[in-house]
């Protein structure tokens, strides 16, 4: 089983060119990368966890919610995304491939001292784009080679069609 864990927080202020913090609301750039990393999930099926840390919000206990196909981890009071992150490879980190998203170097060094392997927001953002282009045109080669007019003809006829052709009639 192969899981991404991606620091939600920190990839979007990472990922300039995709997201303006000082134009749109928190909120808004959340449900844009939710929506970006469920497609790339909907590509490449494997676990993807979003954590977004909530460690200075008075009172707020861990959440765990779905969007479409993918995990989003709200932490709770006092507590980091980068601990939540730290935590999970070191449950499941010799067991399972697990891929941490962060421009944290100090985080990185922990995932990688856990099992774990790290991957800058660069990396996941060409990634993301890759896989996308990548399947779209897999997506179109399958559509032009059954959308053609010999696709659609009846197979008896493409048989006395091909005979034709081959000089067998």
């Amino acid at each position: 089983m192969e899981y991404l864990l991606v620091d939600g927080y920190n990839i979007i202020n990472a990922w300039t060119e995709v997201f303006n913090t000082n134009k749109d609301s928190l909120e808004e750039c959340r449900d844009k990368l939710l929506s970006i990393l469920s497609n790339y999930q909907g590509y490449k099926k494997i676990n993807v966890i979003v954590v977004f840390d909530a460690y200075l919000v008075k009172g707020s206990q861990q959440k765990h919610e779905n969007y479409d196909n993918i995990t989003v981890v709200f932490t709770k009071e006092n507590e980091t995304a980068d601990n939540y992150i730290e935590r999970f490879v070191y449950r499941l980190g010799a067991e399972h491939v697990i891929r941490v998203a962060t421009s944290d170097y100090l985080e990185q060094t922990i995932v990688l001292s856990k099992g774990g392997i790290r991957m800058s927001p660069r990396e996941l953002l060409d990634e993301v784009r890759y896989t996308g282009k990548s399947e779209r045109n897999k997506l179109m080669a399958r559509v032009e080679k059954t959308n053609t007019i010999m696709s659609r003809i009846k197979p008896e006829l493409f048989e006395k069609l091909d005979k034709m052709r081959k000089g067998k009639v």
